[in-house]
């Protein structure tokens, strides 16, 4: 199975640096990772809402422009499903019979996905009802996906 999670913008933090680097340890035995940072579109703070739908029109043709051919895409998105982590699991272990064997995950920017974006998605998911800044997303992307390999596997996770 392969793993591409394309995000808008940088990891800043370095707690969140250091624990997503972990993720990607913990995956290597389970999934081919990748990880492919988009640039955020660079715009004044008291930017025009045109302004602001304009550059998440680009970040929105960047992210397109990077998902592989073939694979099934997933955005994460307020309006997504939200699964348990068992359901998500499910979801994968479906996906895999399907024949989907690269799954990419879409992390969008502070103002969300452009309408092209969700329309090529294949699937929205919620990782939550709460609201998480998109550094924490990508983090608890990577965990979730990890705790999926595990629970397929049928080996011990953390309930």
């Amino acid at each position: 199975m392969q793993v591409t999670i394309i995000a808008v913008g940088k990891i800043k933090e370095k707690f969140l640096q250091e624990a997503i680097a972990e993720y990607e340890k913990r995956l290597r035995p389970y999934v081919k990772l990748h990880i492919l940072e988009i640039p955020e579109e660079k715009r004044l703070a008291s930017a025009m809402e045109s302004a602001e739908i304009r550059a998440m029109e680009k970040e929105g043709e960047r992210i397109l422009a990077a998902v592989p051919d073939g694979s099934f895409v997933i955005a994460l998105d307020l309006k997504g499903n939200v699964r348990s982590s068992e359901e998500f699991a499910a979801a994968f272990r479906q996906w895999e019979l399907a024949g989907r064997s690269h799954i990419c995950f879409l992390v969008g920017g502070d103002l969300g996905f452009a309408p092209a974006v969700l329309s090529r998605s294949d699937q929205l998911l919620s990782l939550s009802r709460m609201t998480f800044t998109h550094p924490v997303a990508r983090f608890l992307l990577l965990e979730q996906v990890y705790r999926v390999q595990r629970i397929n596997r049928g080996e011990p996770y953390h309930k």
